[in-house]
């Protein structure tokens, strides 16, 4: 796996020919960040001008550092996903050499992907991370939560992330949800403050200007924080490449047992399986976002390398989760209903 020891750190300058968006405006004076805002006074073409990928990375190492210095128990979300992934990466390059100043948390549904559960238990060991694992099956089996008809257990990950917040005094928690995943999140802010139960309310949310962050809050509060607020899934990916990280098999092209179900492919598990009138088949598929195997869905794709899944990525005119996540169809503002009440 890519580790902040091997890749290029957050200090060191910008290399020619990183990648660079093809919205990013160049040929001017300056080179210029996509919002129209310059990153970078340095002419174009020199060596000392900020891509928009380092512009985005850049702008994580600060809200990284931000929270480091401001909060007291601050904890990262790592679900072994792509986007927690990018996030830790940036994480581990923003305090190298030094140790990563806090831990990792993730709450399992006990319905993952085995790939992901193997990813994420090897980079916790290869950086000697901390990992704080909350059990949604211990909160079946002692009664404190109920399955769902519909068989999902991500709406029932609130709960379980809450009291891991509550029970080990996290004042800041990382997150790697972006704009551009669902409209819920495009109004969410990059410090999302959270009251004493955990939820989230949009109208007290607090201006941002310049890239001030206010991370105030009471006794009992906390705050949710979003590096990669201002990426998009292609920024992701790009940087993926860029940086040559690792990511779990199963964001790649391959061949896989599927099934039908609400307009997406399924795939069978723990979780259960196709039922009648469902029809299990063999596909070539990948993901685009990886949750519980019982509502992401897999895409037919051929996209066997991340540059391939590059060029895909600038084709789609779906979303990511859009095309692949079925709990987000439950309702038309199903993700701000579960955020009010403390989800991701």
């Amino acid at each position: 796996m890519t580790t902040a020891s091997t890749a290029r750190t957050a200090n060191d300058g910008p290399q020619d020919g990183s990648a660079r968006s093809g919205s990013a405006r160049s040929g001017g004076a300056y080179d210029v960040a996509r919002d129209g805002s310059p990153y970078d006074g340095a002419p174009d073409g020199s060596p000392y001008a900020l891509s928009h990928l380092d512009a985005l990375e850049s702008e994580a190492v600060h809200i990284f550092r931000e929270v480091a210095g401001e909060f007291e128990r601050p904890v990262l979300l790592f679900s072994g996903g792509k986007d927690s992934i990018v996030m830790l990466h940036v994480a581990l390059k923003a305090f190298a050499p030094a140790r990563l100043p806090f831990g990792l948390l993730h709450v399992d549904t006990g319905h993952n992907f085995p790939e992901v559960l193997k990813y994420r238990d090897a980079v916790t060991a290869e950086h000697g991370l901390r990992l704080y694992v909350a059990s949604v099956q211990d909160y079946l089996d002692d009664g404190r939560l109920r399955e769902r008809p519909d068989g999902t257990r991500n709406p029932l990950q609130t709960v379980p992330l809450l009291d891991a917040i509550s029970g080990n005094r996290f004042d800041a928690v990382f997150g790697g949800g972006r704009r551009d995943e669902e409209k819920a999140r495009a109004k969410e802010r990059v410090f999302s403050p959270r009251d004493e139960f955990g939820g989230w309310n949009p109208r007290r949310q607090r201006p941002e200007l310049w890239q001030l962050y206010n991370g105030r809050h009471s006794p009992g509060e906390h705050v949710r924080v979003f590096p990669l607020s201002n990426w998009t899934e292609l920024d992701v990916w790009q940087y993926i490449a860029r940086e040559e990280i690792e990511l779990p098999a199963i964001y790649y092209a391959h061949r896989r047992e599927v099934f039908r179900r609400a307009g997406m492919w399924l795939a069978p598990g723990e979780w259960g399986g196709a039922k009648d009138g469902e029809t299990l088949e063999t596909r070539q598929v990948r993901y685009r976002t990886v949750g519980d195997m019982s509502c992401t869905g897999a895409v037919d794709s051929d996209a066997d390398t991340v540059e391939k899944v590059v060029a895909e990525i600038m084709l789609s005119r779906v979303t990511e989760r859009g095309a692949s996540r079925a709990d987000d169809k439950l309702s038309e503002a199903a993700m701000e209903d579960r955020k009010r009440e403390g989800y991701f």
